[in-house]
C-alpha cells in the first residue's frame, strides 16, 4: 500500500495571475486547480500523482489562470509558534534554546501582549527574570523584539519556506539581509 500521509514539502504555493504569492495549499488542492484548468503549474516538485488514466507531476508552484482580488491583513498574527519562529527559537536573553515565552515589560506591570513586548526565553531566564525588567536585572536583549515584516510571513506565517519557492516569496533577498 502506497504512503500517502503528507510530507515535509506536501504544501504548494499559489500565486495569482500577476505572480504574486496568495497562499499555500495542500498538493492534492493544487492538482484540482491544475486538472479543472483554473491554475498553471509553475514549479515541479518531487514525484508525480497518478490516477486510473494520468499522470501529473507534484505541483509546488501553480499560478491562478484569472486574477484574484484579495484584501490583506496588514499585520501578521501574534500566536506562540510565530514568536519563537521569529526569534529563531533562540532565548533573547541567553541564546539558548526556548522553552517559553516572556514579556519583557511584564503583564503585571502594565505590559501589552504586543510583538514589541513577547519574546522566545528559556525557562530558566524567565523564571529569574519573574516580573522585572531587564534593565532591572542589569540584562539586554540580543535582538529587539518587533512585528515580522514581508511577503514571506503575511503568505507562510510561521510554516518554513519550501526551497524551490524563493523566488517569489524574495527569500534571497531577506537573507542576503
Amino acid at each position: 500500500m502506497p504512503d500517502i500521509r503528507p510530507t515535509v514539502g506536501s504544501g504548494a504555493l499559489v500565486l495569482n495571475a500577476t505572480y504574486e504569492p496568495l497562499c499555500v495549499v495542500s498538493v492534492r488542492r493544487a492538482a484540482i486547480l491544475v486538472l479543472s484548468a483554473k491554475a498553471v503549474c509553475v514549479a515541479d516538485g518531487e514525484g508525480i500523482l497518478h490516477s486510473a488514466r494520468n499522470s501529473l507531476p507534484v505541483p509546488s508552484v501553480v499560478r491562478l489562470t484569472r486574477f484574484v482580488r484579495v484584501p490583506y491583513r496588514t499585520h501578521v498574527g501574534l500566536s506562540r509558534r510565530a514568536i519563537f519562529a521569529r526569534d529563531n527559537w533562540r532565548c533573547v536573553y541567553c541564546r539558548g534554546p526556548a522553552e517559553t515565552i516572556d514579556h519583557v515589560f511584564p503583564r503585571s506591570r502594565g505590559g501589552r501582549h504586543a510583538w514589541e513586548n513577547v519574546v522566545a526565553a528559556c525557562a530558566k531566564c524567565n523564571h529569574t527574570k519573574g516580573d522585572k525588567t531587564p534593565a532591572e536585572l542589569g540584562w539586554r536583549l540580543h535582538s529587539l523584539p518587533a512585528a515580522p515584516k514581508g511577503i514571506a510571513w503575511r503568505v507562510l506565517g510561521h510554516r518554513a519556506p519550501d526551497p524551490r519557492w524563493a523566488d517569489w516569496l524574495d527569500l534571497r533577498e531577506a537573507e542576503a539581509a
